[in-house]
């Protein structure tokens, strides 16, 4: 009786097993998706993080959901990858949204634009104050869904040939500089030039510009910026703490299975943070190596600042004005940050002044 019953037990249980691997099949499909990244492979912090997302879902689907990284212009142009994705021709892209502010201002956005919040302020944003729904609300209209994948924190800002004394130093000088930022700058005599990553050394070699932004001091030593401009600028006001975003074409998305779009979604969060500390641990070092290397460090003299502020101040109301995308999602960041700097300024700054005032020197 034992013997029979075991037998009927071992039978359910083939049976339930046979039935639950096509059910784990169907959960786990095969999917294979191509990344254009808008960066060069051999930034590891930037570009990298499409490479920490696209292992994170591997792991997660057991190997079934592929995301195959590729590295700016190898698969479309960078400035054409937004619309590769809209269009279908890519399914991903991890960019920054900004890059395609000329189609829409609301891209600068997802982003930053000059005295925006910094990486703490517009993370908490996206997870927490409905950013990350705003923005997509915006960029369901081109076709894409957006999750934030990286952040660098507050950039320096750029490398000039000259020095910057006044207001009156920034007339008529060529400067690589990306976003709604290029805008603000304009009104302060700038001539702004939009130009990728890897061309920016060369530019900036030949003369064809004067001076350029990046990011930071690890991936500005990468690209070798100090060798073709002496001079080092901050802060780089106009990105306090710039998201990254991976851009995903809709019905790619929307055709994933719920447990696939969980993993991208959680893959996509493991890059935002790892991103932001991995250049926290990379920069004092670099910092140190340029300034060993000659680099003269230089603070934005107040003019320059406050009027690069007015300046944003008039260009975001008249943006607000013109465009209702642009108002809405605007008026929900400079509230948040607001908030934010009021609470930041009784704690997180008070710390922050104390611990830097009484560092060790050296």
């Amino acid at each position: 009786m034992k013997r029979r019953n075991f037998l009927t037990t071992a039978a359910v249980g083939a049976a339930a097993a046979g039935l639950a691997a096509p059910a784990v099949a169907q959960s786990m499909p095969q999917v294979s998706w191509r990344l254009t990244s808008g960066f060069p492979k051999a930034l590891d912090t930037i570009y990298g993080a499409a490479e920490t997302f696209a292992d994170a879902v591997a792991a997660m689907s057991d190997g079934n959901f592929k995301i195959q990284p590729f590295p700016a212009g190898e698969i479309v142009p960078m400035p054409e990858a937004a619309d590769a994705v809209g269009s279908g021709t890519v399914e991903i892209t991890h960019t920054a949204s900004y890059y395609y502010w000329g189609k829409d201002p609301t891209f600068a956005l997802g982003t930053a634009v000059p005295f925006g919040m910094n990486a703490r302020g517009i993370n908490a944003w996206h997870y927490h104050g409905g950013g990350i729904e705003m923005l997509n609300a915006f960029y369901a209209k081109q076709n894409l869904y957006g999750l934030p994948g990286g952040n660098t924190g507050a950039q320096m800002g750029g490398w000039w040939r000259k020095e910057i004394n006044s207001l009156a130093d920034m007339q008529g000088v060529k400067m690589r500089i990306a976003g709604l930022a290029g805008k603000v700058m304009e009104t302060l005599g700038v001539v702004p030039q939009q130009i990728p990553g890897g061309d920016i050394y060369p530019a900036l070699e030949r003369g064809t510009i004067d001076a350029a932004e990046w990011v930071g001091p690890y991936d500005d030593e990468k690209l070798g910026l100090n060798r073709v401009a002496p001079f080092y600028y901050y802060p780089g006001f106009w990105e306090g703490g710039p998201t990254l975003h991976f851009l995903i074409n809709l019905e790619a998305w929307n055709g994933l299975p719920p447990a696939y779009q969980a993993m991208v979604a959680t893959a996509a969060a493991k890059a935002n943070v790892d991103m932001l500390a991995k250049y926290d641990a990379l920069n004092p070092a670099a910092l140190r190596s340029l300034i060993a290397g000659g680099a003269q460090l230089r603070p934005y003299p107040d003019d320059v600042m406050k009027a690069a502020f007015d300046a944003a101040t008039a260009l975001y109301a008249e943006l607000s004005a013109q465009n209702a995308d642009f108002k809405t999602v605007w008026d929900s960041q400079q509230a948040f940050r607001n908030e934010a700097n009021l609470w930041n300024q009784v704690a997180e700054y008070t710390f922050d002044t104390f611990m830097i005032r009484n560092r060790p020197r050296g």
